[in-house]
């Protein structure tokens, strides 16, 4: 084996520690949501968008402030509110005088990792804007297109529904979010750690980055390369196929919501250290991936969760 190749694989294994060190310190901070800060080191590396929904207080922001924090990246926060407006967000063109032209300033879009904090306290105008970015990795101003940093990962937060002040999400804009779900109240152990332990505000200004920009990039590649095998994919067609039965849901999972299923099974794989995926990825990130996306039957009294559940226990494993 030739040294390239020798250094190709220590930079490989080196990047995926560093990796792991990243998710446990993002633990040690959010305490007692293992499963989630894996689901959203699962989106980051499958070069998709996170969607946090719950009521506040319970750590949406400070999940998103301590990845930002430990994956080195260009870093913006945008709070939204009912007055928002779309150029807030994308950016403005100022005409100077002196040059006799319009100057391009660009918004807090132009950054490698977004939190989007209460996202569905804007109207659906100013949400929409940033559904193009999270399409293409690019936004369109004035008929002049401007391509989004690389890595670009938005993490929002959104309120229920039911609170006062908030705009339910689009449903095109929901499907661009490749995975999505609740913190909830931590058990009783994590709450009193939490309440006798240094504030976590604190412990985020000593939370140090790494990784870098092109670490990410390069794990997000080192994601694509993990197997899949043929049973597995007939399994994915599966569970598309069963979300599409009326007796389940509205309208099933898109085609486009099966892709993103097999990368975010991927980036699964690839965070357990493995080169292979196996039918428990596929079902550990299926809930996080459809929950919002699927919309139950009506007469259902069950919620759309435990509809997932029984779906996924009545697909046989392969």
């Amino acid at each position: 084996m030739n040294s390239t190749v020798i250094a190709s694989e220590r930079g490989t294994e080196g990047r995926h520690e560093r990796l792991l060190e990243a998710r446990s310190a993002v633990n040690s901070i959010l305490l007692g949501k293992d499963m989630q800060v894996g689901l959203a080191f699962c989106c980051l590396l499958a070069r998709g968008h996170l969607l946090i929904e719950d009521v506040p207080g319970v750590g949406k922001t400070t999940l998103a402030h301590a990845m930002a924090r430990v994956i080195g990246s260009d870093y913006q926060r945008i709070q939204f509110t009912s007055d928002l407006l779309p150029a807030d967000i994308l950016g403005v063109s100022i005409y100077k005088r002196e040059k006799d032209e319009f100057e391009f300033h660009p918004g807090p879009i132009f950054s490698q990792v977004i939190l989007a904090d209460e996202v569905n306290r804007a109207t659906p105008k100013t949400q929409s804007a940033l559904l193009e970015g999270m399409a293409e990795g690019q936004v369109t101003i004035e008929n002049e297109t401007h391509v989004l940093p690389s890595p670009f990962f938005v993490m929002a937060t959104q309120n229920p529904l039911d609170l006062v002040g908030t705009y339910p999400l689009p449903d095109s804009q929901l499907d661009r979010f490749l995975l999505s779900f609740s913190l909830g109240y931590p058990d009783p152990a994590a709450e009193r750690e939490l309440l006798v332990t240094e504030d976590r505000a604190r412990l985020l200004d000593r939370t140090s980055a790494l990784l870098d920009p092109q670490d990410i990039k390069a794990l997000q590649a080192d994601c694509e390369s993990i197997h899949v095998s043929e049973n597995l994919l007939d399994y994915i067609q599966e569970l598309l196929r069963e979300t599409r039965d009326d007796r389940w849901f509205e309208t099933g999972l898109s085609p486009r919501a099966g892709l993103a299923l097999l990368r975010a099974s991927r980036a699964l794989a690839f965070l357990e250290n493995r080169d292979f995926v196996i039918p428990e990825d596929i079902k550990n990130v299926f809930p996080a991936l459809s929950r919002h996306r699927l919309s139950p039957t009506s007469g259902f009294s069950q919620s759309p969760e435990e509809q997932i559940s029984e779906l996924l226990s009545q697909v046989p494993i392969p």
